[in-house]
């Protein structure tokens, strides 16, 4: 579990990403967290691990001071960064090497990974391309089986049909006593994954809420005529008419667009915070 109160950071004192942040996340679900460019979403997850200190305020990991960097704390999370980094090493080598750190790593899980994910052993894991590393890197955190896993744009330096194994491969593994947590700009990349949907800009939490709760709530359709527009939090043209996103008053059926979620939240945060508040 992860518990954050009141955090505030930022790289300047007098310019701060987050402002008296407030959030609390559960096992048992996948989180993606979106926000645009330079929002503060890889910061927010340095803070988590421990790489970053928040400004003030507190964060609780697992029950852990991420900041202290216990060997205790440290054995219950896996960070990926955006930008990975292997070693001249073998992933046998990189394995015995790593694997130790880590009380629940398998074996027989991780080669598995590899296979899934398509990575092929071809000598030193640097001479490898950046895509292949990066499947490396995510198929050994997930044999580490860490009761957190964190990723900061996984799915960047992937193709399209490792995109799609890697989606596959996540929910095959997740269990209800694990907390996957993905930070992304690629919203479309997250669509069938995610239960949970955490959008932040300025600094600000503007929602944290379950996939359900969100059908539940908003509508995502296409329209032909776009009626009632101080109604409507969202709209895009499109070939057969406008998509938009509105309030649910019909309680009608919809499949959560990410995309178009994200726009409406970002464009209209008021009225998305009073629609969300109960």
């Amino acid at each position: 579990m992860i518990e954050i109160q009141n955090l505030s950071f930022g790289y300047k004192k007098r310019n701060l990403l987050y402002k008296n942040l407030n959030l609390k996340l559960e096992v048992g679900s996948i989180y993606g967290l979106l926000g645009k460019n330079g929002a503060g979403k890889s910061t927010l997850l340095k803070n988590f691990i421990g790489l970053l200190f928040p400004t003030s305020g507190n964060i609780a990991v697992n029950g852990f001071i991420p900041k202290k960097r216990w060997p205790a704390f440290l054995e219950t999370i896996y960070f990926i960064p955006e930008e990975v980094y292997v070693p001249a090493l073998t992933i046998d080598g990189y394995k015995n090497l790593f694997a130790p750190f880590y009380p629940k790593f398998n074996d027989e899980q991780f080669y598995s990974y590899l296979d899934q994910l398509d990575v092929k052993d071809k000598g030193k894991l640097n001479s490898l391309s950046f895509g292949q590393q990066k499947k490396f890197i995510i198929a050994f955190a997930l044999a580490c089986n860490t009761r957190v896993l964190l990723l900061d744009e996984p799915t960047n330096g992937l193709d399209i049909p490792s995109k799609i194994k890697f989606r596959k491969l996540i929910a095959s593994v997740f269990t209800d006593d694990k907390l996957i947590f993905i930070s992304t700009h690629q919203i479309r990349d997250l669509d069938n994954l995610i239960d949970r949907v955490i959008i932040v800009d300025n600094g600000e939490l503007l929602l944290n809420a379950s996939v359900g709760d969100i059908a539940e709530r908003l509508c995502f359709k296409t329209v032909s005529e776009l009626e009632r527009p101080d109604e409507i939090l969202y709209s895009e043209e499109s070939l057969k008419g406008f998509s938009v996103v509105t309030k649910n008053i019909n309680a009608e059926d919809s499949k959560v667009n990410l995309e178009h979620l994200f726009n409406a939240i970002t464009e209209k945060p008021v009225i998305a915070k009073a629609i969300f508040k109960n």
